[in-house]
């Protein structure tokens, strides 16, 4: 197998947690400090720290000091875009499994 392709899978295997998505959507409109982060997010400073530390090493957020706080921000402008396709691909599989079920479950406008 080429390497582009394990490197696809590991990229989409780093993308592959809810909390990393929605640090990734954040950091995507704006850089922010930790403190954000954790209130957006909702979970424990130990896991935000945990999941940060996974997209560092990816390469996907960079850090720097601003006085007390630690900021991040995206690393490589293309996570925007990655997301907002990722996006319409949901809503377009969604949409798709809506007309499926509405053909399969009777009273929902299939023909069965």
């Amino acid at each position: 197998m080429p390497e582009v392709y394990k490197a696809k899978a590991e990229l989409f295997r780093t993308l592959g947690h809810p909390a990393r998505i929605r640090i990734l959507e954040l950091l995507a409109e704006q850089d922010r400090p930790v403190h954000e982060l954790l209130d957006a997010i909702e979970i424990e400073q130990s896991n935000l720290s945990q999941q940060l530390a996974v997209l560092r090493r990816a390469g996907l957020v960079d850090q720097r000091r601003e006085g007390a706080e630690v900021v991040y921000a995206a690393s490589v402008p293309a996570v925007a875009e990655l997301l907002r396709v990722a996006r319409r691909l949901l809503a377009d599989l969604l949409t798709d499994q809506a007309s499926l079920r509405a053909e399969l479950v009777p009273g929902e406008g299939g023909a069965g």
